[in-house]
């Protein structure tokens, strides 16, 4: 299945992903690929950083549920419906102005910053509850592509730990887990 292009459809469909691994997750303790974080610190990195880099950027609040120490499902239905609401509607035409990004549509930069975020996470809370997920391939190589260039810049800012060697012929899944120093073959540790 190739991700639609355009960011509400994208997100949506990505957003869709993880809604049906948090609803399925039942050991919310369990470790998760990132060291440090459990099941629940997935879903608390997304509902927690994206609401503060949107009102930095725009003045915009998302509708924010339980806390994700409490509920995480809760936590994560009511922040993805608020950002959906954001890119299908009206808001989507907010001024986007962030002082260490700089100026560029709302829906760019959602779709540049937030909805990838989201995709390579569906991996981490997958792997946590011992799941298999299968990533779009084409979205995979894109991100990966991507990043490459910026990679001594990502890498240096603490958001990614070193790359994991992964085989030259290894498939885009494969490729864009171990540059975002995630082990492809380690599930539900």
């Amino acid at each position: 299945m190739t991700l639609p292009r355009e960011t509400a459809d994208r997100h949506r469909a990505v957003a869709a992903t993880f809604t049906t691994l948090v609803e399925s997750t039942s050991a919310w303790d369990a470790p998760a690929p990132v060291d440090g974080w459990t099941a629940r610190d997935v879903v608390a990195h997304l509902v927690d950083w994206f609401p503060a880099f949107l009102a930095t950027a725009t003045g915009l609040e998302l509708d924010r549920g339980r806390s994700p120490l409490e509920d995480p499902v809760d936590a994560w239905r009511v922040h993805s419906d608020a950002v959906q609401r954001v890119l299908d509607g009206p808001d989507a035409a907010t001024p986007f102005h962030h002082p260490m990004i700089g100026e560029m549509p709302l829906p760019a930069a959602v779709g540049q910053f937030y909805v990838p975020d989201v995709f390579m996470h569906s991996w981490d809370l997958a792997a946590a509850g011992g799941q298999d997920l299968s990533l779009d391939a084409d979205y995979c190589a894109e991100l990966v592509d991507g990043m490459r260039p910026i990679e001594e810049l990502m890498r240096s800012s603490g958001q990614y730990g070193p790359a994991v060697a992964i085989p030259d012929d290894a498939d885009d899944q494969t490729r864009l887990l171990g540059f975002i120093g995630r082990d492809p073959h380690v599930l539900g540790r």
